[in-house]
């Protein structure tokens, strides 16, 4: 019965991004996952200050999602949340950045590779830190090869899912680049939360010509598909793990924190060409995706929703909402001998975010400066746009922005999306809104409570005192690595 439920399913899911029985024919996967990448720096979401045609012409050949989100705005755990399919508190030590994922939790790659699929990646899979230390004997994104190489030696009769993790648009940036590839500092549409200054422009220049390397490297895997004779039954999706590295938007749960691009598509003649798809999806989504389109029946406990019958037009709501959490990123506080994170929880609808922070006496970038190391400010990415707030703190144009990206800030934030897309005007204390803010925090709560987070009724020092596989040091200008394999 169990197999004859599961085959009307699939008949149900029409389209090219149908599920299949697994003795059926199943289409390869290519997920290419940028390494902090905000929305919406694509010319597909409309940002027409840089070029990026190889995502448009993907664009044409599938769904574009303009709400997606990372279930955590921070390197490791949103990458285990993505392969697991699972919220990063339901991860243990995997919650926070260098943390442990548990080699017994169930993860996409286990699952293709024992229904037959040829699994590999290249460049950044799960990361940062070492996966040595916890039980894996590789990489937890699956056998570290090159897309050529597997390509050479997957057989026509065997699918295929390779996870290319580019180190784009990742700091550092090579200085000057992005005038160098043509776009033009003075045009950019800079976010709001950042001053409106010549060596911010430049910077976000810079990160802006690394958006355009990775869509030419999307080009690049293109072209390999398509002589491989592979490009018709590829499915293709875009992300990116986390938002921009710049303050107030990665390792937040601001908007420029998680808010990502997310592409998916297929060259086939059945393809619906082109659409868009505004509901909610979080990155912990994809796991279950990937295995429907598998035709893998098997399902371990999961968050993570499929996608399969939003891409087959059967539903246009995926999620009503999203429920996004952060805990340490970067080693930067002293309290729990250096391991104090920033436990966030948000909840992020069409109108509002509404965020809770727990640990208001912390610093959320981190601290100025610790005992005995070089970190400063250590959750936020250093560079030139860290350098110019950092010594210009005390000016009246930069003083607020300032604030918003580096300082303390209340146990609540309420901010109304349609007023403040940049997240920079707290409601949470405005009468007018009381009543919205109350909704907001006990759907909050409730989520909190249904998935037993250990932050709920003030708890969750545990986390704090979960050691990192690696460490290193984030300052002014770069980043010190100290033991990082």
């Amino acid at each position: 019965m169990k197999s004859l439920l599961f085959g009307l399913f699939c008949l149900t899911i029409v389209g090219v991004f149908s599920c299949t029985k697994p003795s059926a024919s199943r289409p390869n996967i290519l997920f290419i996952l940028a390494d902090d990448w905000s929305y919406p720096y694509a010319s597909v979401y409309g940002d027409t200050t840089l070029k990026t045609p190889n995502l448009d012409r993907l664009a044409q050949h599938g769904t574009v999602f303009t709400n997606a989100f990372c279930a955590s705005p921070s390197c490791t755990p949103s990458r285990a949340g993505i392969l697991t399919g699972r919220y990063p508190h339901n991860l243990g030590e995997g919650i926070n950045l260098v943390g442990r994922l548990d080699y017994r939790i169930p993860t996409y790659v286990q699952l293709l590779s024992k229904a037959g699929y040829s699994v590999g990646f290249d460049r950044k899979g799960w990361a940062p830190g070492d996966f040595k230390k916890m039980g894996y004997s590789e990489n937890p994104a699956g056998k570290t090869m090159n897309f050529d190489t597997l390509l050479a030696q997957v057989s026509d009769d065997q699918p295929f899912f390779f996870w290319f993790g580019t180190n784009d648009p990742h700091r550092p940036f090579n200085l000057g680049d992005g005038k160098k590839t043509g776009i033009d500092p003075t045009k950019i549409h800079l976010p709001a939360f950042l001053p409106d200054v010549p060596d911010i422009r430049n910077d976000v220049a810079d990160y802006l010509s690394e958006v355009e390397r990775l869509d030419r490297e999307i080009g690049e895997l293109l072209d390999k598909l398509d002589k491989a004779g592979r490009l018709e039954n590829t499915i293709i999706v875009v992300a990116s793990d986390n938002g921009m590295p710049f303050p107030h938007a990665k390792a937040n749960l601001y908007d420029y924190g998680t808010h990502v691009p997310l592409l998916i598509s297929r060259f086939s003649d059945n393809v619906k060409q082109p659409e868009r798809n505004d509901s909610f999806v979080n990155l912990i989504d994809l796991m279950p995706t990937f295995l429907d389109w598998a035709g893998i029946q098997e399902r371990p406990e999961l968050d993570g929703i499929s996608l399969v019958s939003v891409l087959a037009g059967e539903k246009t709501v995926h999620r009503p909402e999203v429920f996004l959490e952060r805990e340490r990123h970067c080693l930067c506080r002293p309290q729990f001998n250096y391991g104090a994170g920033y436990p966030m929880r948000a909840i992020r609808t069409k109108d509002y975010l509404y965020i809770r922070n727990f640990r208001p006496d912390r610093m959320p970038a981190g601290d100025e400066s610790m005992p005995n190391t070089p970190s400063i400010f250590g959750d936020v990415d250093g560079g030139p746009t860290k350098v110019y707030m950092m010594d210009h703190r005390n000016e009246p144009v930069v003083k607020p922005l300032f604030t918003a990206g580096f300082a303390r800030r209340p146990d609540e934030e309420l901010y109304i999306l349609k007023d403040d897309p940049f997240n920079l005007q707290n409601q949470a204390n405005n009468a007018t809104y009381a009543t919205i803010k109350k909704d907001l925090q006990q759907r909050l709560a409730n989520w909190m409570k249904q998935e037993n987070d250990p932050r709920q009724n003030g708890g969750g020092d545990q986390i704090d005192r979960y050691e990192a596989t690696t460490h290193a040091w984030i300052t002014r200008t770069g980043m010190i690595l100290l033991d990082e394999k």
